[in-house]
């Protein structure tokens, strides 16, 4: 008879029942966690007198078992892996030793846990990820101060930039990116056990040392609200989306730019296809692909948010489906996290194409704009109107040209107000547009380096913060197994 329904239900569900409520599949993903959770909580449970030494170490050998035995080792007729994992034990170590186990627990605070903590390694090691693709842009970056490209508003030619200023901006909003997985971090790494069903326990538990041994900062401070919410999940996904939006925006600009019609990159061989049809095709299908995945975690952070969006407290069950579409989420930006540092690490860039494509479209016609104000003392909205009246015509601006613009605007010639041929010919060469732009976050090979050793100083930074998390958890996992060794 199932443990969990004998006593106040005298049927069982039948399979298509049992179907719909069990989460099992979903359960893989936590089934350590599980193991974790219940051996900080057996010890605690000793050690304030809950139970005996006796039956602690019969239940922490039993766990031990479970574990070298894996996930496959239990009954797939109970509903989830707690009570699945719980009967087990019952029958390697007997009810009134096994079945003490649970006491001043609920399953609402244990899966919960359990998610906290099989999360936060999920957020460490994409931490770690993102920031190798944040080096991986760096390194390339650091080759490319000097080469030309086409800056874009609109998708049109804008003003002249170089590849090292592009593929900083990629870096910078990655870093933000970190930065806010460390946030999320801090929030899901709280311990909600110790709450029971909502209400907490009149057993004399103690939270701060399952708190310790688990690796958490701290304790939830109510137990209701440890049990029912989801935030930290939805700020996790929420995290996941943002760094989805930025990849799928650096997919796409690897998807134009190997292209025929931009040539800038050919993508290595591992991260294309080929047509079954059209044999000369290299296709960017990796690039596709994640952003493409884009959209599944999108759709994972808006099921999210519709299932907790009206639930009362405290714990409900819907809360059960909340949790596959975060495994679905964080496997989802990982991959594509790791594929887009593969793709910038391997690509091959097209140098003189891109500089090329820096002659057209008249994107030094801001330069020339601001040298005529410069010169002369007009106005930059007059300027602006001379510069764009001779790209009208489509004409290279020559300071004849642009006299005659200017008497018919201004009245007079700009060379009488001190606009020379030199300077005109200066503000339209695209290297010289480039470092003059020297202000801070500017793409001048003197300011993209200072942005690069800015970048890197927090890469260090964010590598120090990593290190630190990790020497915590291991700290704490060498201390659960240290106790644990004693009492079984």
């Amino acid at each position: 008879m199932n443990i969990l329904r004998r006593g106040r239900l005298s049927i069982q569900p039948d399979e298509d029942i049992m179907n719909f409520t069990s989460s099992l599949d979903a359960d893989k993903r936590i089934f350590e966690a599980d193991i974790e959770v219940d051996r900080a909580h057996v010890v605690m449970l000793k050690e304030q007198g809950i139970i005996n030494a006796k039956d602690c170490s019969a239940i922490l050998c039993g766990l031990g078992k479970i574990q070298n035995e894996g996930i496959a080792s239990l009954d797939t007729s109970y509903e989830d892996v707690h009570i699945a994992l719980e009967a087990r034990l019952i029958e390697l170590a007997g009810e009134d030793t096994g079945g003490r186990m649970h006491s001043g627990r609920s399953r609402n605070d244990e899966v919960a846990t359990c998610i906290r903590l099989t999360l936060r390694r999920e957020l460490i090691t994409l931490m770690e990820e993102t920031h190798d693709l944040v080096s991986a842009l760096l390194a390339s970056a650091g080759k490319h101060h000097e080469t030309i490209m086409p800056g874009y508003t609109h998708t049109q030619h804008a003003q002249p930039t170089t590849l090292a200023h592009h593929l900083l901006a990629h870096a910078n909003a990655l870093l933000r990116d970190i930065e806010r997985i460390k946030g999320a971090y801090d929030r899901t790494n709280r311990n909600p056990l110790g709450a029971a069903a909502f209400a907490s326990t009149g057993f004399p538990i103690d939270r701060e040392r399952t708190t310790e041994l688990l690796g958490f900062d701290s304790a939830l401070l109510n137990s209701m609200d440890a049990v029912s919410t989801r935030d930290f999940m939805i700020e996790s996904i929420s995290c996941f989306a943002n760094i989805m939006t930025d990849l799928s925006r650096m997919a796409e600009e690897l998807i134009l730019w190997s292209s025929s019609e931009f040539g800038f990159i050919e993508l290595d061989d591992r991260y294309s296809s080929t047509s079954s049809i059209m044999p000369q095709k290299k296709n960017p299908d990796i690039a596709e692909l994640l952003r493409a995945k884009t959209g599944t975690v999108h759709g994972a952070l808006m099921s999210v948010l519709t299932i907790c969006k009206a639930l009362p407290y405290s714990y409900n069950r819907d809360l059960q489906e909340a949790t596959p579409h975060l495994w679905r989420a964080i496997d989802a930006v990982r991959a594509s996290t790791r594929m887009a540092q593969g793709m910038v690490s391997t690509m091959k860039l097209k140098k003189e194409t891109m500089r090329l494509a820096s002659d057209t479209g008249f994107m030094t016609a801001t330069e020339l704009a601001d040298t005529i104000v410069r010169a002369t003392g007009i106005p930059f909205r007059t300027a602006h109107h001379i510069v764009g009246s001779i790209a009208k015509t489509g004409k290279t601006p020559t300071l004849s040209a642009l006299n005659g613009i200017s008497l018919k605007i201004l009245g007079e010639k700009l060379s009488d107000r001190g606009l020379s041929e030199k300077a005109v010919k200066e503000a339209l060469d695209p290297m010289l547009n480039i470092k003059k732009r020297t202000v801070s976050g500017g793409p001048a090979p003197v300011e993209t380096k200072r942005q690069i050793a800015v970048i890197k100083k927090k890469l260090v930074e964010s590598g120090n913060e990593i290190n630190l998390i990790h020497k915590k958890i291991n700290k704490a996992k060498e201390k659960l197994a240290r106790v644990c060794g004693q009492y079984s």
